[in-house]
This record gives structure tokens, C-alpha cells and sequence, in this order.
């Protein structure tokens, strides 16, 4: 009976070293997307449509990526996706800690022809930055934004809030993102950092960290040198 016990004692063990939810509170969703984030980064930026975003990267006060947008993701005949804001600081010229976003759009879908896009917006103004920190925002009605030019010989007036630069199957494609509604997703902020936290409290207060966001910042560090 002692063997027999301490048998179902070594089980009981085994089975709760799984169940236990040792990476239940892991972000591994988050994290997925942190990286994901960085890829699209990275290759924005070896892709030779892309001068004018990396003539003007140094201009930016922020970036939100958004490393994959599908039709009907969030809206019912529509496009959204999942991406991430990360904001330079001013006086030191480092990068935040990542915030969470959903971006989605009952009009943009369209225009994409249901293909899945990635998307970088650079935020050149104050606005623009004041309207992230907020719960909700739409373009066109809340910030202005702009189609992001192809190559480096065009010009596109960056005192407009947002500059957008959108690829679909790894084309440039100039796509309007006007009426597209920006939402901060409160939820994953929680699950990345452990705790509830504003995108004012990640980037301005710099309340939270999570070391999973090094690579994408010290990539973008490293364009910027």
C-alpha cells in the first residue's frame, strides 16, 4: 500500500507539472507578435521601395507595426489586425517598450482585394502620438494620415499625423487606410507586462518592461545608427 501511495503521489505530481499552468501566464501570443513585428521591420527596410520610409525613419516620434492584416479579421466585410506601437523618447533617443493595438476598417478590406498586408505607419507629430495614448481613435476623422510614396523621389508632407506604408504578398501597394479605426487592446498589454497598464504607462511613465521586446527595439536602434 506505501508503494501504491507513493506511486499515485509521483502521478499526481506528473500530471500537475502539465496541467499547473506554469505558461498559462506566459504571453506567448504577445511575444509572437513582438517578434513578428520586428520581421516586418526588417524587411521594410532591405526593400528597395521602401527609400523614402528610411530617408525619414530619424523624423519619426513612433512606429506602429502591424505585421499582419486580414480581410474579415475583426469586421464583418472588412480588414484589421494586431500591431504594436513603439515610441521614441525624445531626450535619449532609445525606443519604449512595445504597446498593443487592433486597427480595423469596414472600407480598407476592399481595396486590399483580401490580401493579407503588412503595415508600418510612421507617426511624425505630437497629435498623432497624444491620439495612440488614448482608448480609441479613427483616421481621417480623429488624425490625419497619408499614403506612404514609393521610392525616394516623391514627396509626401509630413506634418500630416501618420504616414502609412503598406505590402501585400511583399508588393507595395498604396493603400489608404482613411476611416480605419485604431483601438488600444488593453488586454494584451496586461498579459505581456503581468499587470494592467495604459500605453501612457508603458511609454511615457515606462511603469512595465518585458525583455522579449529587446530585439524588435535594439532592430530599430540599430537602423537609426
Amino acid at each position: 500500500m506505501k508503494r501504491r501511495a507513493i506511486v499515485i503521489l509521483i502521478v499526481i505530481a506528473v500530471i500537475a507539472a502539465f496541467v499547473t499552468p506554469v505558461g498559462a501566464t506566459e504571453p506567448v501570443k504577445q511575444q509572437l507578435l513582438v517578434d513578428q513585428a520586428r520581421i516586418t521591420f526588417e524587411s521594410f527596410m532591405i526593400d528597395q521601395n521602401m527609400a523614402w520610409f528610411r530617408e525619414h525613419l530619424p523624423q519619426a516620434k513612433g512606429l506602429l507595426i502591424i505585421p499582419e492584416s486580414l480581410q474579415g479579421a475583426w469586421f464583418i466585410g472588412g480588414s484589421g489586425g494586431r500591431g504594436v506601437l513603439v515610441v521614441k523618447d525624445e531626450k535619449t533617443g532609445d525606443w519604449s517598450q512595445p504597446a498593443f493595438y487592433t486597427v480595423g476598417s469596414l472600407s480598407f478590406g476592399i481595396q486590399f482585394g483580401g490580401e493579407k498586408s503588412e503595415i508600418i505607419m510612421i507617426v511624425f507629430t505630437q497629435k498623432g502620438l497624444d491620439k495612440l495614448y488614448s482608448s480609441s481613435f479613427k483616421f481621417g476623422g480623429d488624425a490625419s494620415i497619408a499614403v506612404g510614396p514609393v521610392g525616394g523621389g516623391a514627396g509626401v508632407d509630413v506634418m500630416t499625423d501618420f504616414v502609412s506604408f503598406v505590402r501585400s504578398k511583399g508588393a507595395f501597394a498604396g493603400v489608404s487606410l482613411q476611416g480605419a479605426i485604431v483601438k488600444v487592446n488593453y488586454d494584451w498589454d496586461e498579459a505581456y507586462y503581468g499587470q494592467k497598464v495604459s500605453p501612457s504607462g508603458i511609454i511615457k511613465q515606462k511603469l512595465v518592461s518585458n525583455p522579449g521586446s529587446a530585439a524588435l527595439r535594439n532592430a530599430i536602434r540599430n537602423a537609426l545608427k
